[in-house]
């Protein structure tokens, strides 16, 4: 059985007798209490239908409020769905073959929810102030905004620790992230394009520590370091763009830092099978990176898993060393505005950067060295992929020219990520 069949029919329900246009819908399965989500397209013709799930075939009928509906896979295997529309919403049973058993089949309860249609006029910009924030990467949150490919958002995020740009707590502590925002035509096996366009700091202050975090320290180090990890002020002079201690010691009196704002959260929702992720964690859906180059100009590849990507965004550091060794980088809340670009029928392994000089492969895992195999076969991938290099013409490049840099040690996994410059690559040539 292949899961991509599961959920099509009832969407349908919802169509006016007579559509020519084409409708996009959101089927929602319920396997024992697991929801599968998928993405169909369908189109009515009279009384009759035709479309996809996610690609399988569907034909069926509709006579006023009751739709039937099968959907074939690849390998001929018929899906069979029935429902009917009440007050716009579809609900109904699809009956599918038992997995175990071929010979038997099995029903499952489905809803289903239309997307709207895509504004007039092209790529659209939208304002969205958040009223509430999620501490889960989470699947089954429902969107706070439907957005196309080439549109672009304004939003806000708050700090790791829930407080706002005014000072007030509006979220409880653990990165609580902006989202998710629902990207029409984004599918499971796509790829998510995230520019970040503008990060601006929105308040005159942030808060870290005086720490250093457990995987950097030395026994001789470790020993001495009972007395850190108290809270430490930092004021952000946001027309110099440097920020200081608020309170420093003789010895930093005159520091000034250029900040380098950034968000330590970006991440799509986990796929089919996952249950909803923390704030706190990472994994090939992005997460809490603390990566200190997801920052303004710079673009980030993170592979969809579910219909409509749902991206989430937050955890905002005015500045942040390699590593956030701190424990807290710079924390604070944060304008964002970012454009969104759906690469279609492109999967990537894991979260990928790059920057106006550099491609760069983000590898996440329980240990520097899995972290670091990680980073450096993600940007082989990329290499063989998009610039038609060979592995030996790939070894010879990473062998003269790559950067490795730690990204996060202060999280249960850690990051590395491996750099190349630009300037080195040549673009395949096209026929």
């Amino acid at each position: 059985m292949s899961l991509k069949s599961l959920p099509l029919a009832l969407a349908l329900a919802f169509l006016p007798a007579a559509a020519q246009t084409p409708e996009t819908w959101v089927v929602k399965v319920d396997l024992w209490g697991n929801p599968l989500y998928q993405l169909l397209t369908v189109r009515q013709d009279k009384d009759q239908l035709q479309g996809d799930l996610d690609g399988d075939a569907v034909r069926g009928q509709r006579l006023g409020a009751t739709v039937a509906f099968t959907a074939t896979d690849s390998n001929k295997g018929a899906y069979v769905y029935a429902g009917k529309v009440d007050q716009g919403l579809m609900r109904g049973t699809a009956d599918f073959p038992d997995s175990n058993h071929p010979e038997r089949r099995l029903s499952h309860a489905f809803t289903a929810r239309r997307l709207p249609e895509r504004p007039a006029g092209g790529p659209h910009r939208y304002e969205f102030t958040p009223t509430d924030y999620s501490n889960s990467f989470n699947p089954h949150r429902e969107p706070v905004l439907t957005i196309w490919p080439g549109d672009t958002v304004h939003t806000k995020t708050i700090d790791s620790g829930g407080v706002d740009e005014h000072g007030v707590t509006t979220a409880l502590f653990g990165n609580p992230q902006t989202g998710p925002f629902f990207i029409a035509t984004a599918n499971a096996g796509d790829t998510l394009v995230i520019h970040l366009k503008r990060l601006r700091l929105n308040r005159d202050y942030a808060d870290s520590l005086d720490d250093i975090v457990g995987r950097a320290q030395g026994q001789r180090l470790a020993a001495k370091s009972g007395d850190l990890g108290k809270p430490v002020r930092w004021r952000l002079d946001l027309q110099r763009g440097v920020t200081s201690p608020e309170t420093p010691s003789e010895r930093l009196k005159g520091l000034a830092i250029p900040v380098r704002p950034m968000l330590g959260g970006l991440s799509v929702a986990p796929g089919f099978g996952s249950a909803p992720l923390s704030t706190g964690d990472t994994g090939r859906h992005g997460g809490n990176m603390d990566f200190n180059e997801v920052v303004e100009g710079n673009t980030i590849y993170l592979p969809v898993q579910q219909p409509g990507a749902l991206l989430y965004l937050g955890d905002a550091h005015a500045l942040q060393g390699d590593g956030e060794t701190s424990q807290y980088a710079l924390e604070t809340s944060m304008d964002v505005e970012f454009t969104v670009d759906v690469i279609k029928d492109k999967a990537i392994g894991m979260p990928c950067v790059e920057s106006p000089t550099q491609i760069m492969a983000l590898g996440q895992a329980g240990s520097l060295d899995e972290a670091l195999r990680a980073a450096t076969t993600g940007l082989t991938q990329w290499l063989q992929r998009d610039y038609a290099l060979t592995l030996s013409e790939c070894a010879q490049l990473l062998g003269s020219s790559v950067h490795y840099t730690v990204a996060n040690l202060a999280g249960r996994s850690v990051g590395v990520a491996a750099k190349l410059d630009k300037a080195w690559l040549v673009p395949p040539r096209t026929k």
